[in-house]
């Protein structure tokens, strides 16, 4: 019978915190970092909302504007939009997608959430996801186009009028759009006009096991310590495959346990067990859906009191943005642009630090190529959906 080693380090919140903050490039703006290095250390950008993406980015790094964000995603393209973590579309750096589409393509799927009338075999989803990554080969298309293309490729039924859109039905193929994504067959090109465009960004998937085993790696660097829980709820994952996957790490000596405050076995990759001696400082403004207020856990260290029923949506991390002062959420704000003015509110839960948090707008402003102007008071617009 094996015996699991005992942990031998000890690991504080504040210590977890400080690491984290560093290693996400929130202790303050680090000079030569390019929008590609910023979205791999927060493991991509949340771009539901492509200008919370371009905020998230340009806070990792000295002097980068959405501009920058803009012009690595589009004509450089270091940084690719498509489906990520939790199947929401994020900006991945081009280098690390093989690893992404690895990983996520090999992570096990929960119950149908479909009707059965809704439903497609692992057959039609087959067909459909080649179809997709066929249709968008040296293309870039519409979702429209898309589907006409699809269903051209398949048959009529992947065009049937069943899935719940936006106050519309649409077609059935269309419940594998992100699936596509995870698969690298999927990832969107520059939009025409006001409408999104797809193309086949042409990468290849690493191996399954390789690639979770390296985002895994790469999660416990940048959020570790953690747990197999944490890292499931954060790829939107069955725990029990975690549970397996942390543990054949484990048994290879890929990562190592440590003891974590209240959080019970946790773990950190082998070695990586050095941590910062002093608090983080520092007032930052975080965007919507910031890769830091997603994946930090345990979660009631990070939104601690008041700022846990502010700041979270019925437990939902990124629905408001964030003010982040020493680390830990302190606040919610919000902006509103009008041309080049951003009138930014921002409702503190503590006496404010006025000089750094006009500091603060001020670089907002700058990042996002506007006029910033500071408000303090409550924030009266609810969650983002």
């Amino acid at each position: 019978m094996t015996t699991r080693a005992r942990a031998t380090v000890t690991v504080t919140w504040p210590e977890a915190n400080a690491r984290r903050s560093a290693r996400q490039h929130l202790c303050g703006p680090v000079p030569g970092v390019s929008p590609a290095e910023a979205a791999g250390a927060m493991l991509g950008a949340h771009a539901q909302v492509l200008s919370a993406a371009e905020l998230s980015v340009g806070l990792r790094g000295e002097g980068l504007t959405r501009t920058d964000v803009r012009t690595a995603l589009w004509t450089d393209r270091t940084l690719v939009k498509t489906f990520g973590p939790r199947g929401t579309v994020h900006l991945l750096p081009a280098a690390d997608l093989p690893m992404w589409t690895g990983a996520l393509s090999a992570v096990p799927t929960g119950p149908n959430p479909f009707p059965g009338d809704t439903r497609m075999t692992p057959e039609q989803v087959e067909e459909v996801v080649a179809a997709i990554g066929e249709a968008l080969t040296g293309a870039e298309l519409t979702v429209d186009e898309l589907s006409d293309e699809v269903v051209d490729r398949t048959g009529p039924w992947a065009g049937d009028l069943v899935m719940p859109g936006f106050q519309q039905m649409w077609p059935r193929w269309r419940q594998v759009l992100h699936l596509a994504g995870h698969r690298g067959a999927l990832a969107y090109a520059p939009n025409r006009g006001r409408r999104a465009t797809y193309t086949n960004p042409g990468y290849t998937p690493l191996p399954g096991p390789q690639a979770q085993a390296a985002l895994v790696e790469r999660y416990l660097y940048a959020y570790g310590p953690a747990t197999p829980a944490h890292f499931a709820r954060w790829l939107a994952a069955p725990k029990r495959w975690a549970d397996g996957l942390f543990a054949s790490l484990a048994a290879s000596g890929a990562i190592e346990e440590v003891v974590f405050e209240d959080a019970g076995p946790s773990w950190v990759v082998a070695g990586d067990t050095d941590f910062p001696a002093g608090p983080v400082r520092g007032v930052r403004l975080l965007p919507y859906f910031d890769a830091f207020t997603i994946a930090s856990q345990p979660r009631e260290r990070l939104f601690p009191g008041r700022a846990f029923e502010r700041a979270l949506a019925g437990g939902q991390a990124g629905n408001y943005p964030v003010l982040l002062v020493d680390g830990t959420v302190a606040g919610v704000w919000h902006q509103r642009r009008s041309g080049k003015r951003i009138a930014v509110t921002v409702e503190p839960l503590a006496a404010p630090r006025l000089r750094a948090l006009e500091d603060e707008v001020e670089r907002v402003g700058a990042i996002m190529e506007g006029r910033a102007e500071l408000t303090v008071g409550t924030v009266t617009v609810g969650p983002h959906a």
